[in-house]
């Protein structure tokens, strides 16, 4: 079926109280820019006050300036905030939080911790060294 058929076959189907779409916006010429379009004009400029000169203009003083845009230290404000929530959560939570967001990868996972061992001290005192030296080797 050719386009020019089903363009017939519509306008047949066509209400009679519409109207018809106009020239420019059939066949996909939509937009200022469209094939056949008038060009948009420059605005001529409008007569009004010049810019460029001072008359009317008001004197900013730079100290006023300076106080505005004067960074603000916020430390105060924010160390109430954060002391004024004392909620501790349990250490098991805090935990399983800090497992849940930790990668899989094995570069993500904490080093394991490893026990220290303590030095093994002797059973033995110097007492009983000495007694077994005597008893061995014989020396008083």
């Amino acid at each position: 079926m050719s386009a020019s058929l089903l363009r017939r076959g519509l306008e047949l189907l066509e209400q009679p109280g519409q109207a018809k779409v106009p020239l420019g916006l059939q066949r996909g010429r939509a937009g200022p820019w469209a094939a056949g379009a008038a060009r948009p004009r420059k605005k001529a400029p409008e007569p009004g006050r010049n810019k460029a000169t001072v008359k009317g203009r008001v004197v900013k003083s730079a100290i006023e300036e300076y106080h505005k845009k004067k960074p603000v230290n916020h430390l105060r404000e924010n160390l109430q905030y954060m002391l004024k929530g004392r909620l501790v959560a349990d250490k098991a939570v805090t935990e399983q939080v800090l497992a849940q967001n930790r990668g899989r990868k094995s570069k993500d996972q904490p080093p394991e911790k490893t026990e220290k061992k303590k030095p093994k001290g002797t059973v033995f005192t110097e007492e009983d060294f000495r007694k077994f030296e005597r008893e061995y080797f014989g020396v008083p």
